[in-house]
């Protein structure tokens, strides 16, 4: 890993998310890009081109100023840090940023949200999982400061989950830290008897490259009302320190009416979810 994005906003979540891109830069001698995104007001949008100029300048000087004091903490002796403003607050901007810098993961922290903002917005950190074409970090309460023991990865044994549980498994044990599985049967779910799904898994580590007696020696089939409820249940059963989900990156109605298991879970977590798009 050579490069990790994070976006800050100077709140204690962001704060959070510094911390443990901290953490992984030692852990890998990467580099940390922090960015900010400065939004203009409509008010300001809507002045003369040379109001706008200045406005423009007097807010990106005040901003410069804040990032400096923000990155002033003891904790980022010895890592490279490069600070950067975007001036709109558009969340594709961070994949591009991504894609302009060749990083590696984007790193952010996030209080979540829920009810009808959460279904009329969504939160940030939904938009940034949606668009980016790296895995996405979300930390909430705790950042990640010490080595990560547990990883726990949401899987349907699925086509669509292979390549993002290789990368996931490819990321972690860079870190000496093995990822287990969970699958979670529903109520809403298509009824798989044992052997149906002995044989879903089989196919599944077949693909990875993995014998289907050691990979199967890693899943953990639970039952709940909701996927989201069976993987947060065994999650702090076993103590978890990072889970795991794919996502398709769903936008616009698609999302809207389908929704997304994988952002439900990265929004709800308390923990920290990683994302890797399929």
């Amino acid at each position: 890993m050579k490069k990790i994005i994070v976006p800050v906003d100077f709140s204690e979540y962001s704060e959070k998310a510094l911390q443990t891109a901290v953490f992984f830069a030692k852990e890998t001698s990467a580099e940390i890009v922090v960015v900010h995104m400065l939004e203009l007001s409509n008010a300001v949008l809507s002045q003369s081109e040379s109001y706008i100029q200045q406005e423009m300048l007097f807010y990106l000087e005040l901003t410069e100023k804040k990032l400096a004091e923000f990155l002033k903490k003891d904790y980022l002796s010895g890592v490279k840090i490069t600070p950067i403003i975007k001036h709109f607050k558009i969340f594709s901007e961070i994949d591009l940023l991504a894609r302009e810098e060749k990083a590696d993961l984007i790193i952010m922290g996030s209080k979540g949200v829920s009810g009808l903002k959460e279904m009329f917005i969504g939160s940030n950190t939904e938009k940034v999982i949606r668009y980016a074409h790296i895995p996405v970090l979300v930390i909430k309460e705790k950042p990640i400061t010490e080595k990560i023991e547990k990883v726990l990865f949401a899987c349907d044994f699925s086509d669509d989950d292979i390549k993002p549980y290789m990368q996931a498994k490819t990321f972690f044990n860079s870190l000496n830290t093995s990822v287990e599985l969970i699958y979670v049967s529903t109520p809403t779910s298509k009824f798989k008897s044992t052997k149906e799904l002995e044989e879903r898994m089989e196919r599944f580590f077949k693909q990875t490259n993995e014998s289907a007696e050691e990979g199967m020696k890693k899943v953990k089939i639970v039952s709940d009302y909701s996927v989201e409820r069976g993987v947060f249940y065994y999650a702090d059963k076993i103590d978890v320190d990072v889970l795991v989900v794919a996502t398709h990156g769903r936008k616009g109605v698609a999302h809207f009416f389908e929704g997304s298991i994988s952002e439900d879970i990265a929004n709800h977590s308390k923990l920290p979810v990683m994302s890797f798009k399929i």
